[in-house]
């Protein structure tokens, strides 16, 4: 398979992952995190489809189109190891969803932000919350929710807690 045809099935994958997430949560109180702004597309997806919702982006640095950027009291700047631990805090309620598209292409520093997030994501979510990641997360005590139709295994990861 082609890079760009990897590339367009993971972006379908996240797609389907994202609005499947916004139907489960439709009914269930509390904010969203993005984890990682890019250029800003999931971001942008997510607001068309949740615009009643606060979405809190953490990015290292941001470069993502002009009309893609959170307003500054929902971008939280810096390294995600430093940043997600405390956003609770800034937060101010538990997450309800979170999405993390943090692949980097190497796979020790895809292990590391996965068990990182493993540990650190739970804490900053609601009790019927949701994770969507591109890489296996596997939050202890979170059941693997079934993908949505046409998303292959392994392609994108879906958790749900209680």
């Amino acid at each position: 398979m082609s890079r760009l045809d990897s590339f367009i099935r993971r972006l379908c994958a996240q797609r389907a992952c994202i609005d499947m997430a916004a139907g489960l949560i439709a009914d269930e109180p509390g904010p969203v995190l993005e984890l990682g702004l890019g250029n800003g597309r999931t971001f942008d997806h997510l607001r068309s489809l949740m615009p009643e919702r606060e979405i809190f982006v953490f990015e290292r640095k941001v470069a993502a189109h002009p009309e893609c950027i959170p307003d500054e009291a929902h971008l939280i700047l810096g390294d995600v190891f430093e940043t997600l631990p405390t956003a609770l805090e800034r937060v101010g309620h538990p997450a309800v969803l979170a999405h993390a598209d943090v692949g980097t292409g190497d796979e020790q520093s895809n292990a590391r932000i996965a068990a990182f997030l493993a540990t650190n994501l739970p804490p900053q979510m609601a009790e019927r919350a949701l994770i969507i990641a591109d890489q296996p997360v596997n939050p202890p005590g979170w059941q693997t929710h079934p993908l949505p139709d046409g998303v292959a295994p392994d392609r994108y990861f879906v958790y749900r807690r209680g």
